[in-house]
């Protein structure tokens, strides 16, 4: 059979979600697709190229149509949607978060962000470390959901993590934060 990329990605994105990050090699998605591995390296050049791919295909799976029309709700929106792209996949976070660190994909909801804190009137300095604060919080709560979320269905630990209440809740006040700077 004949691959194309998105073939390639989406498999990938298959063996990361029911094996996991740590599984995810080019040996294993090659056997997974009965190739050699070096069959692969047609489609993407390298792993950091692939994990990438999976991070783009994460976020435009999750993507929704945003409703809000003022600058603090469209933080709000973009956030939370980040927030449950990266929950519907099995180390989805590790994944999207290492992409956009490397500056290697991920990179649309810190445009939309930067975009809505733009509209804000905040100052452009302003604007960047609003966007970092954001990302952070999200990249950060959102990693520390879905380790105690798969440690949960695992048996490792009885409780379940905060959802969706603490995650806003954090986010309404970095926003809080971020009001008090705009210049009127």
């Amino acid at each position: 059979m004949r691959y194309h990329r998105r073939d390639v990605v989406e498999r990938a994105i298959a063996v990361l979600d029911e094996y996991g990050l740590e599984s995810l090699s080019m040996r294993r998605l090659a056997a997974e697709l009965g190739l050699q591995p070096s069959a692969l390296y047609h489609h993407v050049p390298n792993k950091q190229t692939l994990l990438a791919a999976i991070a783009d295909e994460i976020l435009a799976r999750g993507r929704r149509e945003r409703q809000a029309v003022e600058w603090d709700r469209r933080v709000v929106e973009i956030c939370c949607e980040l927030r449950d792209a990266m929950l519907a996949y099995r180390d989805g976070c590790d994944v999207v978060a290492t992409a956009h660190t490397f500056g290697l994909g991920a990179s649309e909801p810190a445009t939309a962000l930067r975009a809505a804190l733009r509209d804000s009137g905040l100052p452009d300095d302003l604007v960047e470390v609003g966007t970092r604060a954001l990302l952070h919080l999200v990249f950060g709560h959102t990693a520390e959901e879905q380790a105690a979320l798969q440690a949960a269905s695992a048996g490792a630990i009885d409780w379940e993590p905060g959802g969706t209440g603490d995650f806003e809740a954090g986010i309404g006040l970095l926003l809080d934060g971020l009001r008090s700077k705009v210049h009127r």
